[in-house]
């Protein structure tokens, strides 16, 4: 995994208010390749000198993308539809990544275990691949049930998943094949959580946050509160 030059990577003091246009001016720039090496396909962007937050508290919440994609069970999944009025965490990865991508999801599973259980069922954790050639229903299934069951994962076109993700300042570009002759994917590592009150997004997690910040927050996510 490589992060791009000049972004700030996340680390795990506490929050920081940032508004939603200057977010996805910088979030969209802020990629990180997973599966070998190579440059970003975009440019670096500078989003702060200053030690970044677990929790990103935007002044501007995000809409929740409109996307209609493809479920692990190979039926249609409309987002906004089936997670509306649910605590929901979106996050844009792919099943071959190596390292931040299983490390996030395995995070937000063992977070989520210390939920009672009523709040653990209405919480939806949702997976978008980054590369959906590779990531057919089957093998994201079968990748999901190794965090958690509970996990949502979606596919599809990968220009709509794209114009999805960056309507939420998340940017991913077409997998290519490095000098290695591996594939990588270069998608932005942040996770979106979506107030069950408004269905937007007010809070954004950098790719280093731990178990503990997770589980601290949960709590407060899913009753709509802002942590």
């Amino acid at each position: 995994m490589r992060t791009t030059p000049g972004v700030t990577r996340a680390s795990h003091t506490r929050r920081r208010t940032l508004s939603g246009a200057a977010l996805a001016a910088a979030a969209v720039l802020a990629l990180t390749s997973c599966g070998g090496g190579g440059d970003s396909a975009e440019p670096a962007a500078e989003v702060s000198t200053q030690p970044a937050r677990a929790a990103t508290v935007l002044d501007t919440p995000f809409t929740k993308p409109d996307l209609t994609l493809t479920d692990t069970s190979g039926e249609k999944y409309d987002l906004v539809k089936e997670t509306k009025g649910h605590p929901t965490l979106l996050y844009f990865g792919y099943t071959n990544c190596p390292d931040i991508c299983p490390l996030t999801m395995s995070n937000i599973a063992v977070a989520a275990k210390s939920l009672p259980e009523s709040e653990r069922k209405d919480l939806r954790v949702v997976f978008v691949t980054s590369d959906p050639e590779r990531d057919t229903p089957k093998r994201l299934g079968s990748w999901l049930r190794g965090q958690s069951p509970d996990f949502i994962g979606l596919t599809g076109d990968f220009e709509t998943i794209q114009a999805g993700a960056r309507s939420v300042g998340i940017g991913i570009a077409p997998p290519k094949k490095n000098k290695d002759g591996e594939i990588e994917s270069t998608h932005g590592a942040q996770v979106l959580a979506f107030s069950p009150k408004d269905d937007k997004a007010h809070v954004l997690y950098g790719e280093d946050t731990s178990v503990d910040a997770y589980t601290e927050d949960l709590p407060k996510l899913v009753k709509g509160k802002t942590p």
